[in-house]
């Protein structure tokens, strides 16, 4: 379970309906903004989950953690994997993920520093 298309997300059904009614882009943005949420959204690919943004593709196919999906293929165990990932400084919570979810952004953990 990753998040919902954002044309599906119950938080911005109501816009959704706004469009559909034949209201401009720039009102629906405006109510969005008065509402306190993000109207950039809008602007964005309707298709995709919030926060996905433009250039996001799926995190088996992100060149970051391509690495560790090649260790995943050639058998290795996952909490061998994810130990990698943590002494590279990512975040191996990712992998707990849907693989073809796009990796949510700022993920990245400061590596262990040996005292």
């Amino acid at each position: 379970g990753g998040k919902p298309a954002l044309k599906d997300d119950p938080d911005y059904a109501k816009y959704f309906k706004m469009l559909k009614m034949g209201l401009p882009k720039d009102v629906v943005k405006h109510a969005m903004t008065r509402d306190g949420m993000d109207a950039d959204v809008l602007d964005g690919d309707h298709n995709k989950p919030v926060g996905a943004g433009e250039n996001s593709v799926a995190l088996k196919d992100d060149p970051q953690y391509d690495k560790y999906f090649k260790m995943l293929k050639l058998g290795l165990p996952l909490g061998a994997v994810k130990n990698a990932m943590e002494r590279d400084g990512e975040d191996p919570t990712v992998m707990d993920g849907d693989h073809k979810a796009p990796a949510k952004g700022g993920n990245i953990i400061e590596p262990k520093k040996n005292k």
